[in-house]
């Protein structure tokens, strides 16, 4: 009978409700005098850190969004290694709910542009050791994902 959460009317207005977008981005990742570096990114006007990632465009898949997003970001040109996952969560902007996909891809660096025009969207970009970095992860998902890219790494 009627539509509870199960039912397909309540997916329909949940989809009516949420605004979804979907992004992709890079754990890109160096060596340096033997130690292994990470490059992470603080979004405009915030106080945390992140690893660089952006809103799919018309016509890319995860793959090109992600090279894109972390080139326009950082200005770092990176190779993809491998797809690590996708995580999701909602928030909240300007008062319309969104439910949110993010697809990580585990990347090594190649080179960075000579000349980069800082993007609007980051303050600040920085390459942390990896025995640094669980002091500047804050969000469970990209904490897990660092997981699964350092096993890829086979690195503890």
């Amino acid at each position: 009978m009627g539509s509870g959460p199960k039912g397909r009317g309540f997916d329909s207005l949940r989809a009516r409700m949420t605004r979804i977008n979907h992004s992709a981005g890079g754990i890109v990742f160096k060596k340096e005098h033997d130690t292994l570096l990470f490059l992470l990114v603080r979004p405009k006007g915030k106080t945390y850190w992140l690893f660089p990632k952006g809103l799919t465009e018309e016509g890319e898949d995860e793959e090109q969004t992600a090279l894109r997003e972390v080139r326009e970001e950082t200005g770092v040109k990176a190779r993809i290694v491998e797809k690590l996952g996708t995580i999701s969560y909602f928030y909240t902007f300007e008062g319309e709910k969104i439910f949110k996909t993010v697809t990580h891809f585990l990347m090594k660096f190649e080179e960075e542009d000579e000349i980069f025009d800082e993007n609007e969207e980051i303050d600040e970009k920085k390459w942390v050791p990896i025995r640094e970095m669980s002091t500047f992860l804050k969000f469970r998902g990209e904490i897990e994902l660092f997981e699964k890219a350092k096993k890829a790494l086979k690195v503890e």
